[in-house]
């Protein structure tokens, strides 16, 4: 699937080589979402919806896209968030397993 640009070659994204008579699409594919709402009720699909689209990113993606985010910034909030993981992860490997007895 191919997208044309806007009229006399004024690229939306700001980038003259994209201004031709076609774009690829590529960066717009989306995996659809689907929930099935069975006899459970309509309240019980849309907190399985949420939870799909917690689990894909979804709203976090939105919620960082609410506002602009300088590059420095952004750099900084990402190289923050790797060590955020790498300590979780570390703490995860470093506890000793927990067993629990059976009285």
């Amino acid at each position: 699937m191919l997208q044309t640009c806007p009229p006399a070659g004024r690229c939306l994204k700001g980038r003259p080589e994209l201004c031709g008579d076609e774009m690829p699409s590529e960066a717009i594919q989306c995996k659809p979402l689907e929930v099935v709402v069975s006899d459970r009720g309509i309240e019980r699909a849309i907190k399985m919806l949420k939870r799909k689209l917690a689990s894909e990113g979804v709203l976090r993606e939105l919620k960082m896209r609410r506002h602009y985010m300088k590059p420095s910034v952004k750099r900084r909030k990402k190289q923050a968030e790797a060590a955020r993981r790498r300590r979780k992860r570390a703490k995860v490997e470093a506890a000793p397993p927990v067993i629990k007895e059976r009285t």
